[in-house]
């Protein structure tokens, strides 16, 4: 049987989709989904792929749940995010340390971009993510984990929108939507740029917001087929090295294990714990021992 894989679109998996970096010995076919997040929501439900993008949080939360699927020691995606943090340009002009008490929009909980934030805000500003009341416009993704009580659902459709009702005093916005709906917003940041490049200075990684897994079944079943897939994903990442956005985007994509990438999975194993989206530490050393299979 082919291989389900759901890939969002980037210069290094479009050699995949396309057929110019072939998966010898297997075949693959690539569903779309847009937006992605919803396709994410049905991989940790449902397991409707066989091999699916994740988010970083998603993952976590799905590995804590016990939903069968594992790790492929791959980033698809990943940035900093002290940019992503935003308010209104005419609203008063307040910092991170100032939303103690405050309401702040984000997508979900869970949201990846989220546990990013939340994670720097208490390293940096003391901010701890029970300080803040976080307002959401979408479930999490893993459909067994409880919001905490400080996690509320307002009926907005955008998180954008929430600001501009004036619902909230921030908001959380991914990269895509920064561009997109938070146009024009501005971070509460003074030097976003400067600030995410010095927490990756600091932590020797860049945040990894989309992973990879496989279905645990298929890997059981078909693991020839999932090392071939791995294998040419491999090599488009590496053929696709100039297409990528700068550093510190560009570089956060990168396929086998690492230095940087166990210690994108500590910290962000930690901040999930110290955020209660998960219930226990993360065992990055059983992670990685998992992929054992594929000879990295």
């Amino acid at each position: 049987m082919p291989l389900t894989v759901l890939l969002g679109d980037y210069p290094h998996t479009r050699p995949l989709k396309e057929g110019t970096v072939a998966v010898d010995g297997a075949e693959c076919r690539y569903p779309e989904s847009s937006p992605l997040p919803p396709a994410f929501a049905r991989m940790v439900r449902d397991l409707a792929y066989d091999i699916c993008e994740l988010p970083m949080a998603t993952y976590l939360q799905a590995r804590d749940a016990g939903i069968p699927v594992t790790l492929l020691p791959a980033v698809l995606v990943g940035s900093t995010h002290h940019r992503s943090l935003t308010r209104l340009p005419e609203s008063p002009p307040i910092g991170p340390a100032d939303l103690v008490g405050r309401r702040v929009g984000v997508r979900a909980y869970g949201q990846t971009t989220g546990l990013w934030v939340r994670g720097w805000l208490r390293e940096e500003y003391g901010v701890d993510a029970s300080d803040v009341t976080w307002v959401t416009t979408e479930d999490v993704h893993v459909a067994p984990y409880v919001n905490p009580s400080y996690v509320v659902r307002s009926g907005a459709e955008r998180v954008a929108d929430l600001l501009r009702s004036h619902e909230v005093d921030a908001a959380v916005l991914g990269p895509k939507a920064l561009g997109g709906q938070g146009a024009g917003l501005v971070p509460l940041v003074a030097d976003a740029e400067s600030a995410g490049l010095a927490w990756t200075k600091r932590h020797g990684t860049v945040p990894a917001n989309h992973l990879l897994v496989v279905r645990d079944d298929v890997l059981r079943d078909s693991p020839d087929a999932v090392r071939a897939f791995y294998r040419a994903l491999e090599q488009a990442i590496a053929d696709t090295t100039g297409e990528r956005a700068d550093p510190p985007a560009g570089r956060a994509v990168a396929a086998g294990w690492s230095a940087s990438l166990r210690a994108c999975l500590e910290i962000a194993g930690r901040y999930a714990l110290e955020q209660h989206l998960i219930s226990r530490p993360v065992d990055v050393a059983a992670i990685e021992k998992e992929t054992a299979f594929l000879g990295t």
